[in-house]
């Protein structure tokens, strides 16, 4: 009677096996709640989550997605230089490309700029150091001494792998504190996710969000002005 039992419990037990599997593979797919940073700039619409619902922070950005990116958070198409009819001639990003548009805004303004040849790999992934760099190009570039921008970044260890031409504009984005600092390192030469795209544009609209008046205080009754 007793391996009876013994044999039975097993077989129900091999049976719910296959369920219980099809069960976390299901789940597995469900949406996952984002960060509040995350949450933020998809609200504001600068950045959107995927197709079943995820933002998935650790995918690399491109170019492309970059130049759409700062149109939309920054509303470059409305600059007068984006409003130039001649465009801009670029062998690899045709006009039947999906971000054909907003590629010819960030050309035109400057914000970003093509490679020899007329070229502006669309598909290429961005780089801490370069997505940094082009935000802080459409934030505006402060005009640090060499010596300021050296005290911005010395504390820390990595700052010496910034490339010289992108130096200024990631001291600008640290004196902001726009950037998510990974481990006490910049780490300029890894891939920029769209998590940390995210973190960075999250700061700005914190910046950008209007502060509260400050209340007016009324004169206290039979008060005289105080001598000067």
């Amino acid at each position: 009677m007793r391996q009876l039992l013994s044999t039975l419990s097993l077989v129900v037990l091999l049976q719910c096996l296959p369920i219980k599997a099809i069960a976390q593979q299901n789940n597995s797919s469900v949406s996952e709640p984002s960060p509040d940073y995350i949450q933020q700039v998809v609200d504001a619409k600068l950045m959107s989550n995927f197709a079943d619902g995820n933002f998935y922070g650790e995918r690399w950005l491109d170019r492309a997605q970059l130049a759409t990116i700062m149109v939309k958070a920054f509303g470059l198409d409305k600059r007068q230089e984006a409003l130039q009819e001649k465009l801009v001639v670029v062998a690899d990003v045709p006009p039947s490309h999906w971000a054909f548009t907003d590629i010819q805004v960030v050309l035109k303004t400057n914000i970003m700029r093509g490679y020899r040849g007329n070229m502006f790999f669309p598909n290429q992934k961005v780089s801490r150091a370069e997505g940094l760099a082009i935000f802080a190009q459409a934030y505006g570039v402060f005009q640090f001494s060499d010596r300021t921008v050296d005290e911005l970044l010395s504390p820390y260890p990595d700052s010496k792998l910034i490339p010289g031409w992108a130096r200024k504009a990631i001291a600008t984005v640290v004196a902001e504190k726009f950037v998510n600092i990974q481990d006490g390192k910049i780490a300029p030469l890894k891939p920029m996710t769209r998590g940390d795209m995210a973190f960075v544009l999250s700061k700005y609209l914190q910046r950008k969000r209007p502060q509260p008046d400050t209340p007016k205080v009324p004169p206290a009754p039979n008060s005289f002005p105080s001598p000067e």
